[in-house]
């Protein structure tokens, strides 16, 4: 595996992750893969920057040498849970067996490359957040000119609201 095309392309992250999920499967006593709980928090302590875990993950998924058996969610205490993670190259009890070795499967390090940086790159946003409106229009908004009230040409008086009188004291 360690001489493997796909093994070689893998980012420093995405090592980083697979050293996290066996650190966690050697607390488990090298039992329980396919269940293994790894945190953001879990990552980000071992030395994987927040915002390179999702594509360090995805990579290390897409890959072959990870599985994930249970999507976690973030949220707050009571709706957050972990992602389930199972390593392909170690034995599981189940249906994963003597482990799947997916990683396999990737013949030459240009395709290893190209599933490598395809992953890293794919986001798995697909909602539209805080409630904002997607444009699904096929065109561009229009950029006409926005008109002010003073410019209303010789209809109007330039005024958008009557004027007010002055109150004593005020």
């Amino acid at each position: 595996m360690l001489e493997s095309s796909a093994f070689r392309v893998l980012s420093l992250s995405a090592h980083r992750v697979l050293n996290r999920v066996e650190i966690e499967l050697a607390h488990h006593g090298g039992k329980d893969n396919g269940r293994l709980p790894v945190t953001f928090d879990d990552f980000e302590r071992y030395g994987v920057h927040r915002h390179a875990i999702a594509p360090a993950i995805r990579e290390a998924v897409a890959l072959g040498f990870l599985g994930i058996t249970q999507a976690g969610r973030a949220g707050n205490a009571d709706w957050r849970k972990p992602n389930m993670f199972r390593l392909t190259y170690r034995p599981a009890k189940g249906v994963y067996g003597d482990g799947s070795h997916e990683w396999r499967k990737i013949e030459s390090e240009q395709t290893a490359h190209l599933i490598s940086t395809t992953a890293r790159n794919a986001s798995k946003k697909t909602q539209p957040q805080c409630r904002k409106m997607p444009n699904l229009s096929p065109t561009k908004p229009s950029k006409e000119p926005q008109t002010h009230s003073t410019e209303r040409g010789a209809k109007g008086t330039g005024r958008e609201h009557p004027p007010t009188r002055d109150l004593p004291g005020g």
